[in-house]
């Protein structure tokens, strides 16, 4: 699974995890709901700097967004 698709899935999980719509998060991140989107289906790479306001929004340290599965090395 390539790092993109990884991070997809965490996002998606963490956002819904704190009960969180894609606008919720993009307002909270300053960040436009369609790039969330765009992000959870793996469409665009995230920057270092996005990665961080997510990881902020959602309270949560940034690695987790990065985090692989277990069963994914």
């Amino acid at each position: 699974m390539e790092i993109k698709e990884v991070f997809a899935q965490n996002l998606r999980a963490a956002r819904q995890q704190k009960g969180l719509s894609q606008e919720e998060l993009a307002h909270r991140a300053e960040i436009d709901r369609t790039y969330i989107s765009s992000l959870e289906r793996s469409i665009y790479n995230a920057s270092i700097d996005v990665v961080e306001r997510l990881a902020i929004a959602l309270e949560i340290q940034a690695a987790d967004l990065l985090r692989r599965p277990p069963s994914d090395t």
